[in-house]
């Protein structure tokens, strides 16, 4: 035996080696690295302890952190804001205003002017110095201290208004005015408010001082249809800015917060009166002297008689953006345009406004309205977009987008007129849910089996719903009302057949402007012809203007209209009815009762009312057939005295038949009776709404006046 033994290892594979060295460089560069931060990181900590606060020190550094902190977000919070207020500023914003255009009725009558050539605009440096300092004494004394919002003249304004317990004055600064000028509405919103503050400060950062003062007192709103102190100069004084004595001035002063107020030329004492405040004004500023001031208050300003007409400035606004647009290809900047305006019919819109939201707005809990009427030809007669333009600027019947609640529905009814269906053709008003939605009826109450007739009449909800649900669908329906001349894009969500997208004033007009005109759109216009001062004809409508398309066929206008005759008579809008004369029309009231509509048209004119809040508050139960059908009744009752009456498309008689029309009555009193008597029988289960709908609906057909045969409407009270 041998003791030697034998060697069986064998040696490591190269790979094997390799990798268990990189694994050993790995661990230890792992931990030489975590050992020299943990090294690190202990002399940063003891260096940062000698800066270690304590006591009331450890206070304010907390203090400031959260600031830093809270400062970051907020920095955040207003780019979010600023960015839709800098939109605004996209385009040629500067030269918005090139264009003078003085406006006549359909007779060759003037009725106002808009707009403002750059050689018209007398420059700040050549304007007397005490015009300037009577325009900053009362609207921005500090206006050339503050970057665009003056928060002292804020705190100020503040302060008076609490110890008057009024509003006595204001704290907008001129920037910020201009900037409601220029990009803005007069739309009592926050987010105007909050668009208003950014853009002041975007004005200061891109124009000078001067250049924001020239064009504050070139485009503000100084009454009787003039814009700019040029043009207020000339319309009150009959001369021109530079030659202005300090009243003249004190009494222009006065004007650009509140221009139909103080308008001299409908009441001068009123307007020496704030004449007066402009040059106390300039002695508490420190601008002038008692003495410098004492021959002005002594000898007030005397203006050039102008009547006491009122300028149609809602129709101007809207007929000089129509001028604008049909003129922009010409290259003609200065023009007379004739327009298609019924002053006759403007007076008596804007009186019917004013009339009911006296008489009922407190009752109703509502400030604010609108109203367009057009001829059945497409001529706007008449556009009223506020109760005061002195007071706002803002048109709510071209620019306001409201929600239009049942008035939509004829759009959704017409669509399925077109597409086969009948007025008498049967539908279920029951229960329906369309993704998660189930719309309700006004009652709670469904009725079963009914036509589309009954249905529209009396308003019904889950029928127009089923129709787009089961039978149309909502492009159809879009496309409709968009082919019927509506021109504000519709948001398209299944809601919408229930009037949940905004639409304007004007639209609405337009579009039951097409079961007026037997199926026509495109034929709304506000300007008949254009020509230059030297007479040269630019544009004329009956040449120029895009013929008519025919929207609806005739059997679906006649569809269409044999329902909505109906709605007066013995549907929604009994208190729309004109005596003696057939009307078509539909109420609409919103969620939450913040608007109310009624839209409706004889065979000579339709007309769009719409009541609500600026702030969007709701009203107090107000139904589109409680004070719009009122509003749109007096004025049309007016509108047709002495007029040949025309017969509504597929209706044939434009006056109301006597016997049908007391039949129709009699059963609608006993179905209300039935209602009621129902009602009383469930107190618990009748809301608030319906049986103030209940009480409404029963006193109208008690209080209706008697029908007559054909004649002639009795006037409306002197306007």
């Amino acid at each position: 035996m041998t003791d030697e033994t034998p060697n069986t290892r064998k040696p490591k594979a190269p790979k094997a080696g390799f990798l268990l060295a990189v694994d050993a460089w790995i661990d230890s560069t792992v931990y030489e690295a975590g050992f020299k931060i943990g090294q690190a990181w202990e002399g940063l900590t003891v260096f940062f302890r000698r800066f270690r606060a304590e006591g009331w020190r450890r206070g304010a550094v907390e203090i400031l952190s959260e600031g830093l902190t809270l400062g970051a977000a907020g920095s955040v919070v207003m780019l979010a804001l600023a960015r839709p207020a800098f939109v605004e500023t996209v385009g040629d914003w500067r030269n918005q205003g090139d264009f003078a255009v003085t406006f006549t009725d359909r007779h060759g009558t003037e009725i106002g002017r808009r707009g403002i050539m750059q050689r018209d605009s007398v420059p700040v440096d050549e304007m007397p110095d005490h015009v300037i300092k009577a325009v900053l004494a009362t609207e921005d004394r500090r206006f050339f201290e503050h970057y665009g919002i003056d928060v002292l003249g804020l705190a100020r304004a503040m302060s008076e208004n609490v110890r008057a317990n009024s509003v006595v004055q204001g704290g907008s600064s001129i920037t910020q005015q201009l900037a409601k000028n220029l990009f803005l509405s007069n739309e009592r919103t926050v987010e105007r408010k909050i668009k208003e503050a950014f853009l002041a400060i975007w004005l200061e950062a891109n124009l000078s001082k001067k250049e924001i003062l020239q064009l504050y007192l070139d485009r503000a709103y100084m009454g009787g249809g003039t814009f700019g102190i040029a043009a207020a100069s000339d319309f009150y004084f009959d001369k021109e800015v530079k030659d202005l004595t300090l009243a003249e001035a004190a009494m222009l002063a006065g004007l650009f917060k509140a221009p139909a107020k103080y308008a001299p030329h409908i009441n001068l004492p009123a307007a020496r009166a704030r004449a007066n405040v402009v040059l106390n004004n300039l002695v508490d500023s420190g601008f002038m002297t008692e003495g410098q001031v004492l021959a002005a208050r002594l000898g007030p300003a005397d203006v050039v008689d102008r009547g006491k007409a009122k300028s149609p400035d809602y129709f101007l606004d809207f007929a000089f953006e129509e001028a604008k647009r049909l003129a922009a290809r010409s290259g003609v900047r200065s023009m007379v345009a004739r327009t298609t305006i019924d002053l006759d019919l403007q007076r008596a819109a804007e009186e019917s406004l004013e009339f009911n939201l006296r008489q009922h707005g407190k009752e109703y809990r509502v400030t604010e309205g609108a109203i367009v009427v057009l001829d059945t030809d497409g001529s706007v007669r008449a556009v009223v977009g506020g109760r005061d333009y002195g007071e706002s600027q803002f048109n709510r019947a071209t620019r306001a987008l409201r929600q239009t609640g049942s008035s939509f529905k004829p759009y959704v009814f017409a669509t399925a007129m077109e597409h086969g269906f009948k007025p008498d053709s049967v539908i279920s008003d029951g229960p329906i849910n369309w993704g998660g939605w189930s719309p309700q009826n006004y009652g709670r109450r469904f009725s079963g089996r009914m036509t589309l007739a009954t249905a529209l009449i009396r308003s019904v909800n889950t029928v127009p719903v089923r129709l787009a649900k089961d039978h149309l669908s909502i492009p159809p329906i879009r496309a409709m009302v968009e082919a019927m001349g509506v021109e504000t894009p519709l948001n398209g969500h299944k809601t919408m057949v229930l009037g949940t997208s905004g639409m304007t004033v004007m639209d609405q007009a337009t579009g039951y402007n097409t079961f007026a005109n037997g199926g026509f759109s495109g034929t709304r216009h506000a300007i008949l012809q254009i020509t230059t001062h030297s007479g040269e004809i630019v544009y004329d409508y009956g040449r120029d203007a895009p013929k008519p398309k025919r929207a609806l066929s005739e059997q679906a206008v006649a569809a269409m209209n044999s329902i909505l005759v109906q709605i007066p008579e013995i549907g929604t809008a009994r208190r729309a009815a004109l005596p003696g004369i057939r009307s078509a029309g539909k109420t609409g009231t919103t969620q939450s009762y913040r608007d109310a509509w009624y839209v409706g048209f004889t065979g000579n004119y339709t007309a769009a009312v719409w009541l609500g809040n600026d702030d969007f508050s709701p009203t107090r139960e107000m139904t589109g057939g409680s004070v719009p059908a009122m509003v749109w009744q007096r004025l049309m009752a007016y509108a047709h005295r002495d007029v040949e009456l025309k017969a509504i498309p597929g209706i044939e008689k434009p006056f109301v038949d006597p016997e049908v029309a007391a039949k129709a009555a009699e059963a609608e009193k006993k179905r209300l009776a039935e209602a009621a008597e129902q009602a009383a029988e469930r107190p618990a289960v009748l809301s608030t709404a319906t049986a103030r709908l209940l009480r409404d609906m029963s006193e109208t057909f008690q209080d209706a006046p008697p029908i007559r045969r054909p004649g002639r409407p009795e006037a409306l009270s002197a306007l």
